[in-house]
């Protein structure tokens, strides 16, 4: 799992292969002759200098002296912290981090400092270098570009170095100088797209004529060029300035968090991998590091401004992004703080789950296949029936009751998938048959429009019997994988994830993924890892076929484990504590060689834990089921819980569904009994007024919503 290291470990060692040569360049230098460099950024502050080794006009040694001893104490320069003191920075916390905001500075001398304040041993910039830049773009107009740091000449303003953003490019730019006169050269890394209103750390790393840019932590972008960083790039009377090239013109507008420089080494070794490759952390200013307080003395010398939210309603995300938020669940009386992707209760009185009984009866156009509960800022809570015949609806939460909102035409409609990307929100649909016989399948993606306050077609995209939809980022970019189940007889076919082009505003087909009968996506992270599990459900004879999990490298999914199922329609993840699991839910047994009993519904779904050591998920817990269709995780107050959809035993479809109430050693255990009939789907929802549960019905018109009683 760890592979994806490599490309950073091999640019590491060609950086670090150079020390050699530089010790035999020095040992090669003429005693006396004015022009030696020093060693790698023994130039620098922090630098472990021996005595004797600085060249002409420094305090440590005279004129000359060749050094015998190369520097072992290359620290990372912080030189947003050379700026903090200043005053008049606006401090910022968006999306669980703090940054500064530069451009509420009105000059931009006072975000500067002589270079002399870092280079204190001699005015040589180090040939070899990394520059680490945590930084958050909201926007940025079409041509234009914006400085992160810039370091100038004072008395000729000439630029020597510089590293600046326009929309998808990023520039690093430095002076050349040689007796035939004097140039500038810039290195474009393409397709760089930072201005995402998202977090994000880069890595510039520079070795002779070759650059390395690393961004998230994902596999580095070298570029090389025919003229090489200068080996000798004097900073003898310039101005570093950060967020400008000492004009007014170029500020840079978005938030900055850290902006380093590291000598001699390619920093991504030391940063990556790392649990939040969006946010990490060679050295920011102190200021930034703290969460919570405020100055003691009450004089806010860094004015702070958090977004900080308290959410109402249902249960809301909790990930990396919503760090330090909070959340006020009135159903449970508790206040929750968003830590490390978990919801941290601050105020919570103890509810425990006594009963489940009946809330409303939800007539429906025709049987169901799927639900899909959302909320939509400002709108509300809202449910999205599939069914069966060519319409289905989006209903709303009025008065403690769903209502039927806007109708949507649909194919035999199995599943919605609600999404986001950036502000605009979206509902997919997978339909299982095309509009006339014969005729091509097409399952739908439809667009919030806040004009109309309705979802509006917005694409079309060839499937084949889709069943389901899951929508899921990475890296900052949007994708959409579509379960194909058959494309006539054939149940062994491509599904596609999809990749959103930011550009066309559409999803384009990124990579096909082999499947049998799919049923169903599930998207879920384990550390820096990001994974897609298939339930794979029919291979044109059998259900005895794999599923498979894939985990994203380079680029792309590849296989990471198959797990032995029976015709599996349903992968459901979830985390107890710091423990991550899988449930699968197995449909039936059956082989076109064996005659079919009526027991083989009755059949084992499996729970998969990740064992972190053993890199893979191992079974947990066999669940005996009748039919499953679907697995749903909910909690209530302290206790976790599963629910099983159980839809057929052989001879009836009025079967009970299952609440398993987790039992830490013994595991899930059997807790509630609902009756249920043809149970397709389970979803469960909170609101202000308590918790629910969902379930539609593939066999009747009529879904129900179940109320979670607590005391």
């Amino acid at each position: 799992m760890h592979s994806h290291t490599r490309a950073h470990t091999q640019v590491l060692n060609k950086l670090n292969t150079s020390w050699a040569r530089r010790a035999v360049a020095a040992a090669a230098l003429e005693d006396g002759l004015s022009s030696a460099r020093p060693p790698l950024g023994a130039c620098l502050r922090g630098a472990a200098v021996p005595l004797g080794l600085c060249p002409a006009g420094s305090a440590e040694g005279p004129l000359g002296t060749r050094p015998s001893v190369l520097p072992t104490d290359l620290r990372p320069l912080d030189m947003l912290s050379e700026v903090v003191p200043s005053g008049g920075l606006r401090m910022i916390q968006a999306r669980g981090a703090r940054g500064f905001q530069l451009s509420a500075v009105a000059n931009t001398r006072l975000l500067s400092f002589p270079a002399s304040r870092i280079f204190l041993h001699c005015d040589l910039f180090p040939e070899e270098f990394s520059i680490v830049v945590t930084l958050k773009v909201l926007s940025l107009p079409a041509k234009k570009n914006e400085y992160i740091f810039a370091v100038v000449e004072d008395h000729s303003d000439t630029l020597l170095l510089g590293l600046r953003y326009s929309p998808d490019k990023l520039h690093f730019v430095f002076l050349s100088r040689e007796p035939s006169g004097s140039w500038q050269t810039r290195v474009t890394f393409q397709d760089v797209p930072l201005t995402d209103d998202r977090w994000h750390t880069l890595v510039l790393a520079v070795s002779e004529g070759s650059f390395s840019l690393t961004a998230d932590c994902s596999v580095p972008t070298d570029v090389m060029v025919d003229t090489p960083f200068p080996v000798s790039l004097s900073m003898e009377g310039s101005r570093f300035f950060i967020g400008s090239r000492r004009r007014e013109k170029g500020i840079f507008t978005g938030l900055l968090r850290q902006l380093v420089l590291l000598p001699g080494s390619d920093a991504t070794s030391q940063i990556c991998p790392s649990r939040n490759a969006q946010l990490a952390v060679l050295s920011i200013p102190s200021v930034l590091q703290d969460l919570t307080g405020s100055p003691a003395d009450r004089v806010l010398h860094y004015p702070y401004e958090a977004d900080l939210k308290v959410s109402l309603g249902p249960r809301p995300q909790c990930t990396q992004m919503e760090d330090a938020r909070f959340w006020l669940d009135v159903s449970r009386r508790g206040l929750y703080l968003c830590v490390a992707n978990e919801w941290i209760a601050m105020i919570e009185a103890k509810v425990k789950l006594d009963y489940v009984e009946e809330h409303q009866r939800l007539a429906t156009l025709s049987e169901t296949l799927g639900i899909e509960v959302f909320t939509i800022p400002h709108v509300g809570l809202l449910a999205a029936a599939a069914n069966r015949q060519a319409t289905s609806t989006v209903y709303k939460w009025v008065d403690g009751k769903f209502v039927s909102y806007q109708n949507l035409p649909t194919q035999q409609a199995q599943a919605w998938k609600h999404f986001t990307i950036g502000k605009k929100v979206f509902l997919a649909v997978a339909n299982l048959e095309p509009e006339e016989k014969g005729q091509q399948e097409f399952s739908v993606i439809y667009k919030w429009s806040h004009r109309k306050l309705k979802f509006v077609a917005y694409q079309s995209i060839v499937t084949h019997s889709a069943r389901d939809w899951e929508a899921f980022e990475i890296e900052g970019e949007s994708f959409l994988a579509v379960a194909n189940h058959r494309e006539g007889d054939n149940h062994n076919i491509n599904s596609v994830i999809y990749k959103w082009n930011p550009r066309s505003g559409l999803f384009e087909a990124n990579q096909t993924i082999a499947t049998s009968g799919a049923y169903d996506w599930e998207f879920f992270t384990a550390g820096p890892y990001s994974f897609l599990v298939v339930a794979n459900t029919f291979n044109g004879t059998s259900t005895r076929v794999f599923s498979h999990a894939y985990v994203w490298l380079v680029g792309a999914f590849r296989l990471f484990q198959s797990f032995p199922t029976f015709g599996a329609t349903d992968w459901e993840v979830f985390h107890i504590g710091e423990r991550l699991f899988l449930a699968v839910a197995n449909s039936h047994s059956y082989d076109s060689d064996t005659r079919t009993q009526n027991n083989s519904y009755a059949i084992n779904s499996v729970i998969y834990e990740l064992n972190v050591t053993a890199q893979m998920f191992v079974k947990f817990q066999d669940i005996p089921t009748y039919s499953a269709l679907d697995w749903e995780f909910f909690s209530v107050g302290e206790d976790n819980f599963l629910v099983v959809a159980n839809s057929f035993d052989g001879e009836s479809f009025s079967v009970n569904s299952i609440i398993y109430r987790w039992q830490g050693f013994e595991g899930f255990v059997a807790a509630h009994r609902l009756p249920t009939f043809g149970c397709r789907d389970w979803e469960a929802f909170n609101t202000s007024a308590g918790a629910y549960l969902m379930y539609s019905s593939a066999k009747e018109p009529l879904s129900r919503v179940l109320r979670l009683k607590t005391s």
